[in-house]
């Protein structure tokens, strides 16, 4: 398969994304980056992303992989932890979801591995993420790549690269749940100040 040598990395946005493209193109390692985020609200904050994603994708040479946007597909799998706080248990089931299916693109097209950026922010527990992908890649049977993106470097030129191709600087994780708690808490602290 032309992709056996390949490492397919899972992506939720360009800010994530930008430090590890840099690294894997200026190490010239194959990879293809996957854009899968039904999360994402309202459908055109998932636009946003993902044109910031290709643009990443475009600078530095690397395949961008988009699989259908099913907004629906995703509410159904975090059914009942709408009000679950930021890495509880409606995280655990987001990145189930989205790197169970990454996982089976992967398989389903012969890639070496499967690796994810979902972890990259300090705002996202990268043990969650990672529990997460070992069991989907090893119910899909394929390699799951562990590596940090945090450590190496990798944290210093993603800022690097956010800076100089000018990203979009999303303000919550993509979510609604997310996105709602975030305005109740602005409310709260505005209620708090008057």
């Amino acid at each position: 398969m032309e992709n056996k040598n390949t490492l397919l990395l899972l992506s939720c946005c360009a800010p994530c994304s930008g430090g590890v493209l840099a690294r894997l193109a200026a190490e010239n390692r194959p990879v293809a980056l996957l854009f899968y985020n039904p999360n994402i609200y309202p459908a055109e904050e998932y636009k946003k992303r993902r044109d910031e994603q290709k643009r990443a994708c475009e600078h530095f040479h690397i395949p961008f992989i988009e699989l259908p946007y099913e907004p629906q597909a995703w509410l159904e799998a975090v059914k009942g932890l709408e009000s679950e706080p930021e890495r509880g248990a409606r995280c655990s089931a987001c990145f189930l979801f989205r790197l169970t299916r990454a996982a089976e693109y992967a398989r389903e097209h012969g890639y070496r591995a499967l690796s994810s950026v979902l972890g990259v922010s300090r705002y996202k527990d990268l043990e969650q993420v990672n529990r997460a992908a070992r069991q989907a890649c090893q119910l899909a049977g394929i390699t799951y790549d562990e590596t940090n993106w945090r450590k190496g470097g990798v944290e210093e030129l993603r800022r690097a690269v956010w800076k100089e191709l000018q990203f979009y600087a999303q303000q919550y994780c993509g979510c609604v749940f997310s996105l709602r708690a975030r305005q109740g808490e602005k409310d709260e602290k505005k209620a708090q100040k008057n």
